[in-house]
């Protein structure tokens, strides 16, 4: 069964902000390791990935960079910021809440 983008859908920054916590990345990375982690039961679209780094970015919580590929395309690398860790701490947290209450109403 694959996972609903409607069950996702307001947990797109906390899940991207989890991947820079490990370090910078650019969208494609992200996406791919977004989808061997679920095995590829989930994929964010490009739209919706794109749009979200803007988003992140605008609000101060990444920051982006070109990176020096000697090799095929330039990539546009993520980093996240002091303030995005803290973001990204307290939607864990958010996340962690509405699960229990979930739980206790899916049981």
């Amino acid at each position: 069964m694959s996972i609903t983008f409607d069950l996702i859908r307001g947990h797109t920054d906390a899940i991207i902000l989890s991947y820079l916590c490990d370090g910078d990345s650019y969208g494609y990375q992200i996406n791919k390791d977004i989808m061997k982690a679920t095995d590829n039961q989930f994929e964010l679209k490009e739209a919706t990935l794109y749009t979200a780094f803007r988003r992140l970015e605008q609000t101060g919580l990444i920051q982006s960079y070109w990176g020096n590929e000697a090799v095929g395309a330039r990539r546009r690398y993520y980093t996240i910021t002091d303030a995005g860790r803290d973001a990204y701490t307290g939607l864990k947290q958010e996340w962690q809440h509405s699960k229990v209450i979930l739980d206790k109403l899916l049981t």
